[in-house]
């Protein structure tokens, strides 16, 4: 289901058109704002493929910082490679822990970060101190471009139910719908998202080798 499919079915099973309100808010803005609402709440409850992202990068000798992408908002892994091409995971720590663990910033003190922690919004603080410009390589997650902006997107093409249910959801409550209504909707969306997470949070976490195939039990 791409954007323009999914405005028609939100208009048609709300039975609304969504005119334009006091304040400009107008027909295409208030359903792209349901749409966006119902994205995010759906990213926030099942761990997708879709909202993985990995890009490498580069620590400063003697810098103790590391910048976060811009679109970063929590992270999966962080690892750094030495120059002989080895990989080793860090360690996720409170920042007071490094900041006590690794007091001395001194050049002397500098070696192959063993740990991170998130110091702000924009950047990772790292201990001890690098003591050469590692290669690193990130894995987040973030939220992907709205299918209001890209048209397609995964959760449009293979999970078109979530989406359409949660916006529907979020277009009851602006709408002030009856309490059958909401009922329905939520009951819908929650049995999509049910489905959802049996992908995201089951069925991407396993294989067939060590996990075994998927069956019920016999009686």
């Amino acid at each position: 289901m791409n954007y323009t499919q999914l405005t028609t079915a939100i208009k048609g099973f709300a039975e609304n058109d969504f005119p334009a309100t006091v304040g400009s808010f107008t027909s295409a803005e208030q359903i792209a704002r349901f749409v966006q609402l119902a994205e995010q709440r759906i990213y926030n409850m099942v761990q997708l493929p879709a909202i993985r992202k990995n890009v490498t990068g580069n620590m400063t000798s003697g810098n103790r910082f590391l910048a976060t992408p811009s679109d970063w908002l929590s992270t999966f892994s962080l690892a750094v490679i030495n120059a002989a091409n080895e990989t080793s995971y860090l360690l996720n720590k409170d920042v007071n822990f490094i900041r006590e663990s690794y007091p001395d910033t001194d050049a002397a003190f500098y070696a192959k970060p063993e740990y991170y922690a998130v110091f702000d919004d924009n950047t990772f603080i790292l201990g001890p101190t690098p003591d050469a410009s590692y290669a690193t390589e990130l894995h987040y997650f973030y939220y992907p471009e709205s299918i209001v902006t890209a048209s397609t997107t995964w959760l449009g093409t293979n999970f078109d139910s979530a989406l359409l249910y949660g916006s529907l959801l979020e277009a009851a409550l602006f709408m002030k719908s009856d309490a059958d209504t909401m009922t329905m909707y939520k009951a819908r969306y929650d049995d999509a998202m049910a489905e959802l997470k049996q992908l995201g949070d089951g069925k991407n976490r396993q294989d067939a080798y060590r996990s075994g195939q998927v069956r019920y039990p016999v009686r």
